[in-house]
């Protein structure tokens, strides 16, 4: 197994721009990136994921904690410290640097190990970035013992911002999760009939998003007039709106739409709830274009839930979607998971992806929601999985053409 001061060949350059890399650790003042969080792992070397743990990272009496080593301005001498079950993914795919060592076991040694390789290597340490979430507490104390000298600051935000202009590969990847997405909550709708539960059609959902290709992430679902959207034993009947929120992901890029059924018929008053939600939606969408403020995307849906009487039960969120849910851009303050809204005055860029969602909790007619992944593009904007915007009809083969 090539230590990480032996060269093994090298397959070509890094598959992000480290030219921006460099400017933003520049900006913020790290000499050194220890990259350990599975989602930038994966970003920095092309697709890479463990496979011995894609679901889970506990091993014996420690975990597993791969460390990408990316020293500021010296691309070409990164470093890659992963666990000894990835030495044949290696052999098949090797990764792009020329350094690798996957021998590590645990979350202790892989931190010796890459503090190692950046001594032997004699990298600028004064101070060096981490992923603050994403390192754990006995990796932490043993970075602060091999580097007293140096200052321990927190890169998140550095790696956001190189994650946050997508690929074309990136956006086919959260293109085909949506659209896959898509295709199987109509297998879901077409399937559903009274009788059934709850937990019933998010099994349903399970299998069509794995059928096709995707890890099944979550299924938030609400039925009847109830908010609660836990998947339960709660019995589906006649009449009942169904709401389908679910995210899976493609390779890690995450496809996250909601959509609405019925069994039965739409009346009058539903219809023009979910019109109401469209709007919402719309007023988003539309105002989507490259250079626009970031906060142009919450302006005219804020104005019509002003102007609704049912302003105290909608609600309206959008932001960045990628390898993470809620990553740059970061548009507002009050979003569910809180972060400052660094975005909402910065020009929204061509490849940056956006969930844009509405909810209306109504006080009887149950949970109604739509949600959207939406691309900016060089000219506006690309909405990826568009269909099945309406009320869909459940246990039937037509829903797209029945969709109100």
């Amino acid at each position: 197994m090539a230590a990480l001061s032996e060269p093994i060949s090298q397959p070509g350059g890094p598959p992000f721009d480290s030219a921006l890399l460099d400017r933003l650790m520049e900006a913020a003042d790290i000499d050194l990136l220890l990259v350990t969080s599975k989602h930038n792992v994966q970003y920095m070397l092309g697709g890479h994921r463990a496979m011995f743990f894609d679901y889970m990272d506990a091993m014996g009496v420690s975990r597993y904690l791969p460390v990408v080593i990316y020293p500021r301005g010296a691309t070409q001498r990164t470093g890659y410290v992963g666990h000894r079950t990835e030495t044949n993914q290696h052999q098949v795919a090797p990764f792009w640097m020329d350094a690798v060592d996957t021998t590590s076991w645990g979350s202790v040694d892989a931190i010796e190990k890459a503090i190692a390789y950046a001594t032997q290597q004699g990298f600028a340490m004064r101070r060096i970035g981490v992923e603050s979430a994403f390192l754990p507490f006995d990796s932490a104390q043993a970075l602060m013992r091999l580097a007293p000298g140096s200052a321990v600051v927190d890169a998140l935000e550095v790696l956001e911002r190189l994650r946050a202009r997508k690929t074309p590969q990136e956006l086919a990847m959260l293109r085909a999760a949506s659209e896959s997405v898509i295709a199987s909550m109509a297998d879901v709708f077409d399937i559903c009939t009274p009788g059934m539960t709850k937990r019933d059609l998010t099994e349903a959902l399970r299998r069509a998003e794995t059928e096709r290709g995707l890890i099944f992430e979550y299924c938030l679902i609400a039925a009847g007039s109830s908010h609660n959207r836990a998947p339960s034993e709660q019995v589906i009947a006649v009449g009942d709106v169904i709401s389908l929120d679910s995210g899976a992901n493609k390779h890690g890029y995450i496809g996250d739409i909601a959509r609405m059924g019925i069994v039965g018929e739409p009346d009058a008053e539903l219809v023009d709830l979910l019109g109401l939600i469209e709007s919402l939606q719309q007023a988003a969408i539309q105002a989507v274009r490259p250079g626009a403020p970031g906060a142009v995307v919450y302006a005219g849906p804020q104005a019509l839930i002003a102007a609704s009487a049912l302003r105290d039960h909608l609600h309206f969120v959008a932001h960045g979607m990628g390898l993470v849910t809620h990553e740059v851009p970061h548009l507002t303050s009050k979003a569910p998971v809180p972060y400052a809204d660094t975005d909402a005055g910065l020009p929204l860029e061509p490849g940056m992806v956006l969930s844009i969602e509405s909810t209306l909790r109504h006080p009887t007619r149950g949970f109604i929601k739509l949600e959207d992944t939406v691309a900016v593009t060089e000219s506006g904007f690309e909405v990826f999985g568009e269909t099945l915007r309406g009320w869909n009809r459940t246990g039937t083969r037509a829903n797209g053409a029945l969709a109100a």
